[in-house]
């Protein structure tokens, strides 16, 4: 009886880390986009909130993208579609109920109180002597950095808030704004300019 119970433990746990797996790959693939602080357009419609990762990456299958906003009350909402108007992200709830997502509704995230780390994007003052990296994307699951097949070296970070940070190599304030134009000319639209002082114990080599 005991080796049967150690066997189930085992076997979940293998199907845990297999699932841990695909969600990653939907992660690098940007089927799924955590969103560590809202931005607008705020509407959206809410599929599922969870207190874990959701144990069958399949759930995901059939949707393009969704959008993953870790909350501060120890939940994930996922969420599909951004829309500028309540009334806009009520017209497409329906097609979203009819494809399989029944307790879906229409959420404003202006509401989430989303776990913002203190390494989210902010607002800084560029100091010339000062050294700055540009950030190309986070992840809550490390990715390979091939995944950043354009860029020539990446720097890969783990913060204390679980959070897996990519950026370029560091460089001087006065290359940083040319390189962040750089970055979004390569698809990195979303990219910005970080401190690297506050990045830099965090790397992982």
């Amino acid at each position: 009886m005991k080796h049967y119970a150690l066997l189930m433990l085992v076997m979940l746990f293998c199907l845990n880390i297999n699932a841990q797996d695909k969600l990653s790959m939907l992660r690098t693939n940007k089927q799924i986009i955590t969103i560590e602080k809202p931005n607008a357009p705020y509407y959206t419609i809410q599929i599922l909130a969870l207190k874990l990762p959701p144990s069958d990456a399949s759930f995901f299958k059939d949707l393009d993208k969704v959008y993953e906003y870790p909350c501060s009350d120890g939940y994930s909402r996922y969420t599909v579609g951004r829309y500028a108007t309540f009334s806009e992200a009520n017209a497409s709830l329906q097609k979203v109920k009819e494809d399989g997502f029944d307790g879906a509704f229409v959420a404003n995230t202006k509401r989430f109180q989303t776990t913002v780390s203190q390494f989210a994007q902010r607002q800084i003052e560029i100091v010339p002597s000062k050294d700055y990296a540009v950030q190309l994307s986070a992840f809550r699951y490390p990715v390979y950095v091939s995944f950043f097949e354009n860029v020539d070296e990446v720097y890969e970070y783990r913060m204390n808030d679980k959070i897996f940070r990519y950026t370029t190599v560091p460089c001087k304030g006065t290359q940083v704004e040319s390189v962040l134009e750089q970055m979004k000319s390569l698809g990195y639209k979303d990219a910005f300019i970080v401190e690297y002082d506050r990045f830099a114990p965090y790397r992982i080599e």
